[in-house]
């Protein structure tokens, strides 16, 4: 199943570590207001309708992001993708480089990434840590939703969004504890070496990014030729949520710059 919304030049969007797209709506519903953006859940999830093959991992993630393409007729896009989904980005712009415009990481685990003891502990017996886990999670964001939010009227509407999407599109912690575990699977550093396309590698900034060290993100802008580096100000890891209009902005300056208005017919 996928979702697709805007119009103008083709942008696939893939979710976080979450698995779910609906959490990334804002997000969605800004890049659309300057691309034509398709969008899903990540194969592994019940509601993408693909058949995950976890024997091949990330090789079956971006054939995913082919088939959903394929779906709704883009031949190329700008793939852009959210921690998590970041890694998934990459390997299809390695993999299917005739598909891909154009590259956007965004808070991506960088090479070598790891999960810490503790929650690789929480990875293997999800069900008995995982809650604790969750529980943590407003008291580490707080810091960076003070300061992408200052005003305390957004941060409880942005809380009451989260809420309804948590009832909405229900989390599944093995599957999320499963996605954390393959990181330290793929080999991305590899991969940076055989992307050819435009790319743009977004942080918060590293203050603010409670979930994967900045300059361990920042390696794509050298591992990738020719990559530009950005920070969105005033965010962390959740920057595209909290932030969506900004992150938005970012992106469509980024394919302003690198892919000239004369061979935009190209990109469809």
């Amino acid at each position: 199943m996928v979702f697709e919304q805007g119009a103008g030049i083709p942008l696939v969007f893939i979710p976080g570590l979450q698995g779910r797209w609906e959490y990334t709506r804002s997000t969605v519903e800004a890049l659309a207001a300057h691309f034509r953006v398709l969008t899903f859940s990540l194969a592994d999830e019940p509601a993408s309708g693909f058949a995950f093959d976890e024997s091949r991992a990330f090789e079956s993630y971006a054939d995913h992001v082919r088939t959903a393409m394929d779906a709704a007729g883009m031949e190329r896009a700008i793939v852009c993708g959210v921690s998590f989904g970041g890694l998934v980005a990459l390997k299809f712009a390695a993999s299917h480089a005739g598909r891909a415009a154009g590259l956007v990481l965004v808070s991506t685990p960088g090479p070598g990434w790891h999960l810490r003891k503790r929650h690789d502990l929480y990875a293997r017996m999800p069900w008995l840590f995982g809650p604790l886990f969750l529980m943590e999670v407003p008291f580490r964001a707080r810091p960076e939703l003070l300061a992408a939010l200052p005003d305390a009227a957004a941060r409880r509407a942005f809380t009451r969004s989260v809420l309804r999407t948590v009832v909405a599109a229900p989390l599944s912690l093995p599957r999320m504890a499963a996605r954390a575990r393959r990181i330290g699977t793929y080999d991305s550093r590899s991969d940076c070496a055989r992307i050819t396309v435009p790319a743009l590698i977004v942080t918060g900034e590293p203050s603010l990014d409670y979930v994967v060290p900045t300059d361990a993100s920042s390696q794509y802008a050298q591992l990738i030729a020719g990559a530009k580096a950005a920070v969105l100000a005033s965010t962390g890891h959740q920057g595209t949520i909290t932030r969506p209009d900004a992150f938005a902005a970012l992106v469509r300056e980024f394919v302003d710059e690198m892919i000239p208005s004369s061979h935009r017919g190209q990109v469809a």
